[in-house]
């Protein structure tokens, strides 16, 4: 399912994704492309983005994905997704137009689907991210835990 609009309607609200300027490029078939351009305010002093600026990217590529398996966007109704635990590796300097890739693995999509479906309450699961710069370098990879449980 093409979830893009449905992703961005859900993540434009969060306060650290409006502050970072996050926008949704895709958000298909539990896979997720999410953006910024590197905003001065969130630049460390090299002045690439700041390892803030870089989870708030890893966490919203994570998000999108996982809004993108949901065969219907109403299965995502009342789904609670909160961190767990992240960690990231940098390898260059973050500057300029980032681009954050994300698809959920096997292992997390059988993890999610059945609290999609609402036959479980919740659910543990990992998604992996790639940010890349304007020229394709990878600049940060990132991990991030997910608990994922209904509301009602």
């Amino acid at each position: 399912m093409d979830a893009t609009e449905h992703a961005r309607h859900l993540l434009y609200p969060v306060p650290a994704h409006r502050t970072a300027r996050i926008e949704v490029v895709s958000a298909v078939d539990g896979a997720a492309q999410v953006a910024l351009e590197t905003p001065p305010e969130l630049t460390n002093v090299i002045g690439s983005l700041h390892s803030s600026g870089l989870i708030t990217l890893v966490d919203a590529a994570g998000l999108a994905a996982i809004i993108a398996a949901a065969e219907h966007p109403e299965q995502f109704d009342e789904l609670v997704p909160l961190g767990a635990a992240a960690s990231l590796r940098f390898t260059a300097p973050a500057r300029g137009r980032l681009l954050a890739s994300c698809r959920l693995s096997r292992t997390a999509r059988a993890a999610l689907r059945p609290v999609l479906t609402g036959e479980v309450h919740r659910a543990s699961l990992s998604t992996r991210t790639e940010i890349t710069d304007a020229g394709g370098t990878l600049v940060c990879s990132g991990d991030f835990d997910w608990s994922v449980r209904r509301s009602t």
